[in-house]
């Protein structure tokens, strides 16, 4: 019989594990709390702005040399037309919750402006718009040899996905969001695929396995449905493919050598693995550089950096449930390419866009270039529709500052 002081003995030591056991997985604890309420804050801006301290992180570091643009600087158009109806900017601009904005046209910078607490060095979390860096990467590993060809299974180049629902899948059909796997992305819904995938990132489960666990609903190639593990995948065939992370591939094959002006980072996993479809932070002016690469067709001061047949392949939709417009073999309006948007009436544009008011608007046609970062609270109710909006807000920025090219 264990007497009152043993007893109370024990309950001190247990406490005391208790204790420790907390102290040792306080951060843990915590990060599980954070991703839960990630988009219930109260101060989004700052919580997009500030994702290093809730995950764990991977630096991009920028390279000696720092492309600076000149400025020419310019007021936007006042108005701007979209659903047959003359609007505001100004105010679709305060209405979306815009933490940031840079116009470039021609090169130069003609408008830049912060908002919400962001400055010009606020590294802010792009979400789905590192799709697009994802992509540029693909690109380039198949130039320099590292993937035969995109016609090749993912399962190919990385072993883990043989017997899941990507198991023979194409890396085209990967890149064009045609993969067949079964994946709810809705971010309001507690239970969705894309929050299990946050929770399961919380409690310190490998990406690779969530990935390896899901399963296909449709037959490759055949219906184009927005899923982010896709992009996932790709970072993995890139990590298997080239025998680097994502973070060394992108610092070297892109970042340092179109002279972006600050270091980048990329969340990360338990194990090191990046968050391939949407853990990419970086100050605006680079997300605009980015922009600007592809403007140029991949090159930079006479450099290609992006293969320039990569490039146009990604902005081309080839199959016909890439096609922008209304569409039975897509969940979506807007038309898709390599990991790239398509607008709905293209004057051969195209841009990279993330939940909440993340975009990279591209076109070439008018030589512009825009940025916007945003912290939109609504975006459960009606992103869908803002997300249109916006691609006419920028349609006309674009037509209102400058020239079409001849």
């Amino acid at each position: 019989m264990v007497s009152p002081a043993g007893l109370g003995q024990a309950a001190l030591v247990a406490i005391l594990l208790l204790v420790v056991l907390v102290s040792l997985n306080h951060k843990r604890l915590m990060r599980v709390y954070h991703v839960i309420t990630l988009f219930q804050s109260d101060d989004l801006p700052k919580t997009f702005g500030s994702m290093e301290a809730i995950f764990e992180t991977a630096t991009v570091h920028r390279g000696k040399s720092v492309h600076t643009y000149e400025r020419d600087m310019r007021d936007l158009p006042r108005t701007y037309e979209y659903d047959g109806k003359e609007k505001d900017l100004a105010a679709f601009l305060v209405d979306t919750y815009t933490t940031g904005l840079v116009v470039l046209a021609d090169g130069h910078i003609v408008f830049e402006e912060y908002h919400r607490g962001n400055t010009a060095a606020t590294k802010t979390i792009s979400w789905s718009v590192a799709k697009s860096f994802v992509s540029a990467l693909v690109g380039i590993a198949v130039e320099e040899g590292h993937i035969a060809h995109i016609d090749q299974a993912v399962s190919d180049y990385v072993p883990l996905l043989r017997g899941s629902g990507y198991d023979g899948v194409a890396i085209r059909d990967v890149l064009e969001m045609s993969s067949g796997i079964r994946f709810v992305e809705d971010y309001g819904a507690f239970f969705s695929d894309i929050n299990r995938m946050g929770r399961a990132i919380a409690f310190n489960t490998l990406l690779d396995d969530f990935v390896a666990s899901l399963k296909n609903e449709r037959e490759p190639g055949t219906y184009r449905s927005y899923v982010s593990m896709d992009t996932q995948v790709l970072g993995m065939v890139l990590h298997e493919a080239t025998g680097q992370t994502l973070t060394s591939y992108l610092e070297r094959r892109i970042w340092q050598r179109i002279g972006m002006e600050s270091d980048a980072y990329w969340l990360v996993d338990g194990n090191g693995m990046e968050l391939a479809f949407g853990g990419l932070n970086a100050v605006l002016r680079d997300y605009a550089r980015f922009g600007q690469l592809y403007l140029n067709g991949g090159s930079w001061q006479g450099e290609q950096i992006v293969p320039l047949a990569w490039v146009r392949a990604s902005i081309t939709p080839d199959q016909p449930h890439l096609q922008p417009g209304a569409n039975p073999a897509s969940s979506s309006v807007l038309g898709y390419g390599y990991q790239w948007w398509i607008p709905e009436r293209p004057e051969g544009d195209f841009l990279a866009i993330g939940v909440y008011g993340q975009f990279i608007y591209v076109n070439p046609k008018r030589g512009v270039v825009i940025a916007k970062t945003s912290a939109y609270e609504p975006y459960n109710y009606d992103g869908d529709a803002m997300e249109l909006e916006s691609v006419g807000v920028f349609q006309s920025i674009a037509k209102g500052i400058a020239p079409e090219r001849q």
